[in-house]
């Protein structure tokens, strides 16, 4: 995520150097520098002189004073600058006061619509919420299969009417949910491949006939200034609440999640970071700031793996620990966790300076499913006691899991390592766990911050 523009940022910021007051001379090279990467990342024009200018006014007669350098400083201008360009602040999804709360989905076709509107449904189910998902795309083959298929994922109904057109499909629906105690409608509508206005005329008639609390418009982060220029123009007709950009994961140069906000003067509420129907994010300004900086993103790292890990799990497996007695089994059901929680490198670029330290270095996801097959050739003993699988075991477990003998060498080595890295961190002040600790103080960050 934004790999292209953290690079070159980075490379700008480096030029600041030894300066005890910054002046226009001595930033004017760097910031041409910070305009030309924005530009890069397919940023809107009038944004970034914008935001240059911005930089500049706020920068330049600032002295540097103490252990602070002049690139330090200019990184926390940026970085500021960077949160304000954005929204500032995190913005939730406004909620009826009388349910249920209807919520609309806008968007061209192939921006995610569908996929986002069951992602949706499962983060408010998570909330403690009912929802009911509309299939109101009655034209694209297959979109209400999809939208069924999704939503039998997260047991979530879906409303659908044969022969019925959308609008009154929508209305029909709302009235439904209010029948059936569902306090959250969330309608999907049609899209184009592009903008005509047979789509447009269909959505403004839906959001006069539902009156919907939110209207969410869902675009692709990869189409870059294209997103941006089409969300102007629905905008324009519908006057939606909040953005919601798909495939940000995908996107390494960032120009839609700089420009959007800016162009249509609306927040942008979550990202989609996976295919799959949890890689939903709620979208914080000043966490991205940071990952498009480097300087890492711990909080919503921290947030991922709770939903992912007990809290009675974890201390259960910190007491293993501590005796000693993490298992091939446990290793195996942490790998499992954490394929859950997404892209390994996006993990990885979460961690303070990790994303820099590993940018040349090959991150492959498949290494873990490989480590999978390895662990699941061996026998439960073998799991639970390492130390019995010999020569004629390990040719075994190899020819089981399709590796060589040296990859079975290998991981056994990895994991004795592991297990006294492991065995080291648990024994901070106490005797607790530093690793839960640390966890422990982030999570602490999280809610004092909210």
């Amino acid at each position: 995520m934004f790999e292209n523009l953290s690079q070159r940022l980075e490379s700008a910021i480096k030029k600041v150097r030894g300066q005890a007051k910054i002046t226009e001379e001595n930033i004017a090279e760097s910031l041409q520098e910070v305009r030309n990467a924005l530009l890069d990342a397919d940023v809107n024009f009038q944004v970034a002189k914008k935001f240059i200018e911005t930089v500049k006014e706020k920068a330049v007669g600032q002295e540097v004073k103490g252990r602070i350098t002049p690139s330090q400083l200019i990184v926390k201008i940026i970085h500021d600058e960077l949160v304000e360009l954005m929204g500032a602040t995190k913005t939730d999804i406004k909620m009826a006061s009388k349910p249920p709360t209807v919520i609309m989905i806008a968007g061209l076709q192939g921006s995610g619509k569908t996929t986002f509107s069951a992602k949706l449904a499962k983060f408010l189910k998570n909330k403690g919420r009912q929802p009911l998902l509309v299939a109101g795309d009655i034209y694209r083959p297959a979109a209400i299969d999809q939208l069924k298929m999704l939503a039998e994922q997260i047991n979530i109904p879906v409303y659908t009417e044969e022969g019925v057109e959308p609008v009154k499909l929508s209305t029909d629906a709302v009235a439904y949910a209010k029948k059936m105690m569902r306090d959250t409608v969330i309608i999907d509508t049609a899209g184009r491949l592009s903008i005509d206005e047979e789509m447009m005329a269909e959505v403004e008639n839906i959001k006069k006939s539902v009156s919907p609390d939110e209207i969410l418009f869902v675009c692709d982060a990869m189409t870059g200034q294209d997103a941006v220029t089409t969300a102007k123009t629905f905008h324009e007709r519908l006057s939606f609440d909040g953005v919601i950009l798909t495939k940000l994961d995908g996107d390494t140069r960032g120009g839609a999640a700089l420009s959007i906000r800016s162009v249509v003067e609306k927040p942008i509420k979550f990202v989609g970071v996976g295919e799959k129907i949890e890689n939903l994010e709620p979208f914080y300004p000043d966490r991205i700031a940071s990952r498009i900086l480097g300087m890492g993103d711990v909080l919503t790292l921290v947030e991922k793996a709770q939903r992912q890990f007990d809290e009675q799990e974890a201390r259960d497996l910190e007491d293993k620990i501590r005796r000693n007695e993490f298992t091939l089994q446990d290793f195996l059901d942490q790998i499992r966790q954490i394929k859950k929680m997404g892209n390994l490198r996006d993990l990885l670029g979460m961690l303070p300076g990790m994303d820099k330290a590993m940018r040349n270095v090959p991150v492959d996801d498949k290494a873990l499913v490989r480590v999978e097959a390895l662990i699941q050739s061996m026998t439960v003993a073998e799991r639970d006691n390492p130390k019995i699988i010999n020569g004629s075991r390990r040719r075994r477990i190899a020819r089981g899991s399709g590796s060589t003998v040296q990859d079975v060498n290998r991981l056994l080595k990895q994991f004795s390592d592991m297990q006294r890295m492991m065995k080291r961190l648990t024994k901070g002040k106490g005797g607790k766990m530093g690793v839960m600790n640390g966890l422990k103080a982030a999570n602490q960050m999280r809610r004092a911050r909210k």
